[in-house]
């Protein structure tokens, strides 16, 4: 097993275990997550033993890089990762410069921050495949495989935390926003988020964590229970549930009443500003008409609406509208008052959609995607 699958108080039975006082546990966990070593012999001040006891029983590298692409057109890396059990999954590490490359809403950063200057944002997987069923993404073509445990969770951000180290970088911010639903494996996802947030860990601030859900109605509702500031993302992508409800499957098991009333109450315990994501699908789910729908859906929600063009996968029959369709779009948004931001084309030369990478290194790319039958369709609100 991987350390990384151990909690801080598991860490310290499996070291009262070895005959070692509970308080070591402490000085692990600070090479595992501050120091983030990537050799038990590293772990300098810990008797020799008890280094050696570790090697035998336990190891910091469960996930392995199978495939790495770097985009030219933006300062992002795709990584896919193969699982103890010969699963995959795939996680982004993205860069931002300064305010004016602020990452959107959405995507780990929130509101813009005077000053906040460079972020480095993992982007990272809670699931091998995913049981959403949304047409447009190649996750969801592939269907749930299994859930990730906390530790393979936190493995993807402590990898690219080390990857920033050696650049002299720092980890800023961290995304659920990669393969699966976030919200439909609370318990591995609420259990990373108490392990990035934790002051003697990598002490990332909750607001600067971002759960992304397609609208799982009690994971909405446990967010808001939770009592930590971390930001939400809701993934709409259509302004009515009966073109939702093809675009997203689980449409049909949370409407989009009950997916905004769920973010009503997110707010009124105290939640912060809700990012609603849009993928933008040429004549699907792109007319003005359709942009003056969701922003009637979304009055009275403090919210931001981050539009983004599809990056489509290959051969697909879906595409993303045009510049001046996606500049109309938004502009209409803003008219009628909601924040709202276009978010640029980036990554498109290293499959940075989700799933992509992993179709393609299983071969599984070159196949047409059809359209679900009556999807393209004229829309009157």
């Amino acid at each position: 097993p991987s350390l990384y699958a151990l909690t801080q108080e598991g860490l310290a039975a499996a070291l009262v275990e070895l005959g070692q006082p509970a308080w070591r546990a402490g000085q692990v966990w600070r090479w595992l997550y501050q120091a983030l070593v990537d050799d038990v012999q590293a772990m300098t001040d810990l008797p020799l033993e008890l280094r050696r006891q570790l090697a035998q029983r336990y190891r910091l590298h469960r996930l392995h890089v199978l495939a790495r692409t770097d985009s030219g057109d933006s300062p992002a890396t795709k990584l896919l990762f193969g699982l103890d059990d010969g699963q995959a999954v795939e996680t982004v590490l993205m860069h931002y410069g300064d305010e004016a490359d602020d990452p959107p809403e959405g995507e780990g950063s929130g509101a813009p921050e005077s000053g906040a200057g460079e972020r480095h944002t993992v982007c990272l997987s809670t699931q091998a495949g995913c049981a959403m069923g949304c047409v447009f993404c190649a996750t969801g073509q592939m269907g749930l495989l299994r859930d990730l445990d906390a530790g393979e969770c936190v493995e993807q951000v402590i990898w690219c935390a080390r990857e920033l180290a050696r650049r002299g970088k720092r980890l800023s911010h961290v995304v659920f926003m990669g393969m699966g639903e976030p919200l439909a494996n609370w318990e591995a996802t609420w259990a990373t988020v108490e392990r990035l947030t934790d002051p003697s860990g990598l002490a990332l601030s909750p607001r600067r964590l971002t759960l992304s859900t397609v609208g799982i109605v009690p994971g909405i509702d446990r967010l808001a229970a939770a009592g930590r500031p971390v930001r939400l993302a809701v993934s709409l992508h259509a302004p009515d549930d009966e073109l939702r409800s093809r675009l997203v499957g689980i449409n049909r098991s949370y409407a989009l009443d009950a997916i905004l009333g769920a973010c009503r109450r997110y707010q009124a315990a105290g939640g912060r500003r809700i990012t609603f994501e849009y993928v933008l699908i040429a004549g699907v789910n792109d007319s003005i008409a359709q942009a003056e729908a969701l922003a009637r859906r979304l009055r009275g929600i403090r919210s931001h609406v981050n539009l983004i063009p599809l990056n489509p996968t290959a051969d697909s029959e879906l595409q993303p509208p045009t510049s001046q369709t996606c500049l109309a779009f938004r502009e209409t948004i803003v008219t009628a008052g909601l924040s709202c931001t276009l978010r640029l084309r980036r990554g498109i030369d290293i499959q940075a959609g989700c799933g992509q990478l992993r179709m393609r290194a299983e071969g599984r790319l070159g196949r047409t995607v059809s359209v679900p039958r009556g999807l393209v369709t004229e829309f009157s609100p």
